[in-house]
């Protein structure tokens, strides 16, 4: 069984605790890898790799860096398709939508190139008489990133780009359900030029996330996951005066107005949804008719999942792949159980697709209609091909429908009318909004965030917001007087 090990100044390292997890092929059932869990000592030895580098790596020059990010953009665009098929291969998603996770990964590490401009402070000449002052950002030292299992290349992008770029020497905990992904970046990072110990890889659970969170020398640390462990890694590090970004989880909503173009809003719903087998934290999982568009709505959607192309990821003919565990599948199909035992109507049911109960963890899209807010289906996220459908008489349901949801990753509605849409996304309590766009992640110029409990602190991630994170600022007040002038002033300094 081929086993994979963490990644620590600049090699592979096997593992020492005698601890490891499996690793499925998602489209076959077949465990193919097993992964290395990292000990307590171990991550303390990533970390001390980190600690190490720092240094060095912050006192190099800005044009130094944005060079050496320049060739890991290079390095990483000449092997995207090794690291999609890396993705396909354990997580389970359609190679086409694995490719579009490392574009958009590298839109990211685009973002990093300008690190010079990025990190450029302010200057005020003659503050006050003889006095300039100007402002700089200082990388923090040693950071850490937990990536989750759903784009285990994109994710780990979004953070160790800008962290690296910054001066910081960056150590990532990967999901291990879908690992291998990480290691081919981070030794294409190597082969780049970052040096060693500045992109470390550690693998493992919550022995090794716990002994990130506790570590003296970690100074920040970067979240993506699920609601409940994003709470409890806010918790930890910041108790610990650690700087934490934590992203949870969603429950994003689609309102569909009455003046909506029904096949567009169905094509759009049904994208949402169901790619990437729903395992996305920006995927719409409630979509919010209004009015008289419910009917026709549903009706559409409902005809375009029998035309959907399920199979393995490397199947280019593909759409929509695997879960990634048994387990996760099994759990995503129970909520259709749940949603028909407390009176909603099942309109298309995903284990009734041929390839559920076969090898691997494929299970057909569900539509769920009828849907209310005290349902199972509609309260918990379920992360997987299940659509929910709320029906509402107004807007103004619609509104108070999403704004009561405990999460505010995303939302989107689709009308033809300007002024509903500019009401919508001025009254809208989520951190991303689309405007007939149903998965309105931004750019990499931007920053991805969300509002309540999907987001844990202050800071969204990627884009300018990131570089906040990864440097601490500082104001330097200086002046060069003539001796002979000096006095002593006990006043309070005041500009003159």
């Amino acid at each position: 069984m081929e086993r994979i090990s963490h990644f620590i100044a600049g090699k592979v390292v096997p593992g020492q605790s005698g601890r490891h997890g499996d690793v499925f092929n998602p489209a076959t059932g077949e465990r193919t890898h097993e992964v290395d869990f990292a000990s307590n000592e171990e991550v303390d030895r990533a970390v001390d790799a980190a600690r190490a580098a720092a240094r060095p790596w912050a006192e190099t020059s800005l044009a130094k860096r944005a060079e050496i990010m320049f060739r890991v953009r290079q390095i990483l665009d000449a092997h995207r398709a090794d690291i999609a098929r890396a993705v396909t291969l354990q997580h389970g998603k359609v190679l086409s939508d694995a490719m579009g996770e490392v574009a958009r990964g590298l839109e990211n590490v685009d973002y990093a190139c300008g690190i010079p401009n990025l990190l450029a402070g302010r200057y005020a000449e003659r503050a006050s008489t003889g006095v300039d002052v100007y402002s700089v950002r200082q990388p923090l030292g040693v950071v850490a990133g937990i990536t989750p299992f759903n784009f285990p290349t994109m994710v780990p992008l979004w953070m160790c780009a800008s962290a690296i770029a910054c001066g910081n020497a960056f150590v990532l905990k990967p999901s291990e359900k879908d690992p291998l992904a990480s290691m081919l970046i981070a030794e294409l990072f190597a082969e780049a030029g970052v040096p060693d110990g500045v992109f470390n890889v550690v693998h493992g659970d919550k022995v090794a996330v716990d002994a990130l969170l506790e570590h003296p020398d970690v100074q920040a640390v970067s979240f993506v996951g699920s609601t409940p462990i994003a709470r409890y890694i806010y918790e930890e590090a910041a108790k610990r005066g650690k700087r934490v970004q934590a992203l949870g989880g969603a429950k994003n909503h689609m309102v569909v107005l009455p003046d909506a173009d029904v096949e567009m809003a169905a094509d759009a719903a049904v994208s949402a949804a169901y790619g990437s087998a729903g395992e996305r934290c920006m995927a719409v999982s409630v979509v919010v008719p209004v009015g008289r568009i419910a009917e026709p709505l549903v009706q559409a959607i409902a005809e375009r999942l029998p035309k959907l192309r399920i199979g393995s990821g490397i199947d280019a003919e593909s759409e929509m792949g695997p879960l990634v565990t048994g387990q996760h599948r099994d759990k995503v199909a129970s909520y259709v159980d749940s949603a028909r035992a407390q009176g909603a109507k099942v309109v298309v049911d995903g284990r009734e697709h041929p390839l559920y109960g076969e090898d691997g963890f494929f299970l057909g899209a569900s539509l769920i209609d009828n849907v209310t807010s005290e349902m199972d289906c509609y309260r918990d996220e379920i992360f997987g091909p299940v659509l929910s459908v709320v029906r509402t008489g107004t807007y103004d349901e619609a509104m108070a429908l999403v704004n009561s949801s405990p999460w505010g990753n995303g939302a989107a509605i689709f009308t033809r009318d300007g002024g509903a849409a500019r009401r919508f996304q001025e009254e809208v309590e989520a951190g991303m909004v689309g405007v007939n766009v149903p998965i309105p992640v931004p750019v990499g110029y931007f920053s991805f965030g969300g509002w309540k409990a999907s987001l844990f602190g202050d800071t969204h991630i990627y884009g300018p917001e990131s570089i906040n994170f990864y440097t601490r600022a500082k104001v330097v007040t200086e002046r060069w007087p003539d001796p002979a002038t000096s006095t002593v002033d006990l006043g309070f300094p005041q500009n003159r």
